[in-house]
C-alpha cells in the first residue's frame, strides 16, 4: 500500500470544506471500531494470591473467599457487550465462578480449578468462533 501524505489524507477525508481549513489547527482522533472479536484468551496457574489482591478479586462477592493455587481465566472481547453470553457459556460449560465480568470493557474474569477454567476458556473460544463467527485468538497459558 503506498502512503500518502497529511496533505492527501486531509483533501480525501474533508473533500469541498479542506480549502476552508488549510492553514487553520485539526485535530484528528482514532477511534476503534469494535469487530466481532476474542482478542486476548489466557489462563493463569497456579495463581499467587498477589494476582488475586492485585485483580481485585479477594473483595466484593469473594471477600473473605481464599482462592489461592485456583487457576484465573481471562477473556476479552468486542463488541463488549459479547461478556454477557461469554459469562453465560463459560459457565454453563464448567464448575467455575464470575471473577469479574464489566460489559463496557469487554472483560471476563473467571475463577476455579485448572481443567474446569481450562474447559470454560476453550468452551467460549469454541462457542464464539464457530457458533457465533467471531474472529478468534489463540488460548495462551501460563
Amino acid at each position: 500500500m503506498a502512503q500518502i501524505t497529511k496533505e492527501e489524507l486531509l483533501e480525501k477525508l474533508f473533500r469541498d470544506d479542506y480549502e476552508h481549513l488549510k492553514g487553520r489547527k485539526l485535530r484528528l482522533t482514532r477511534v476503534r471500531v469494535p469487530g466481532k472479536e476474542v482478542c486476548l484468551a489466557h489462563i493463569i496457574n497456579p495463581s499467587d494470591v498477589r494476582i488475586y489482591q492485585n485483580l481485585a478479586l479477594h473483595i466484593g462477592v469473594h471477600e473473605g473467599e481464599d482462592h489461592t493455587g485456583e487457576s484465573i481465566g481471562l477473556i476479552r472481547f468486542t463488541p463488549w457487550e459479547a461478556v454477557v453470553v461469554a459469562a453465560d457459556v463459560a459457565m454453563k460449560s464448567a464448575h467455575i465462578e464470575i471473577g469479574f465480568m464489566d460489559r463496557f470493557c469487554g472483560s471476563l474474569i473467571i475463577l476455579g480449578g485448572l481443567a474446569e477454567v481450562q474447559t470454560a476458556v476453550e468452551e467460549v473460544v469454541r462457542f464464539f468462533g464457530e457458533v457465533l463467527g467471531f474472529q478468534t485468538c489463540e488460548i495462551h497459558r501460563s
